[in-house]
């Protein structure tokens, strides 16, 4: 197999794994929550943060989405209850996007133990952990010499 064949396999073998990981762990969230992968991304983050405050611009750039899908899924969410804006384009989590969060946090983790931790051997974790590493220095370093 030549190096081409070799990155292109692995490519494949890649795709079809984030794929129906993705869409198994993501079906699993939202019959058991509710809740989209891009609710849980939102929501989770804005858990994470200081207070469970973000600035929209600060999400944006977290979840590297578009402007407008990002306004859009912020005006669904808001709509349901789980975040509110304030001002100076401030998203706050409500006491329902906490209540949902974790509840959906302890449904993630078990899937992802489940399909993902549970599989792997500690050997392979550490050997994919250090292959994410690096594939996402090198997007870094794409994205800091390009200015975006």
């Amino acid at each position: 197999m030549t190096a081409t064949a070799d990155v292109s396999a692995a490519w494949q073998a890649y795709q079809r794994m984030r794929l129906q990981l993705n869409g198994r762990i993501n079906r699993e969230l939202s019959r058991s929550t509710g809740l989209s992968e891009a609710d849980f991304d939102i929501l989770f983050l804005l858990e994470q943060s200081q207070e469970g405050t973000m600035r929209s611009i600060a999400l944006r750039c977290g979840l590297e989405w578009e402007k407008s899908r990002l306004s859009h899924q912020l005006r669904r969410m808001e709509q349901r209850g789980l975040i509110t804006k304030a001002a100076g384009a401030v998203i706050e989590l409500t006491d329902r996007g906490r209540e949902q969060i974790a509840a959906a946090r302890a449904c993630h983790e078990a899937a992802v133990r489940r399909y993902f931790g549970d599989v792997l051997t500690p050997d392979q974790l550490a050997t994919l952990t250090a292959i994410s590493d690096r594939v996402v220095s090198r997007l870094t370093q794409d994205r800091e010499h390009s200015g975006q």
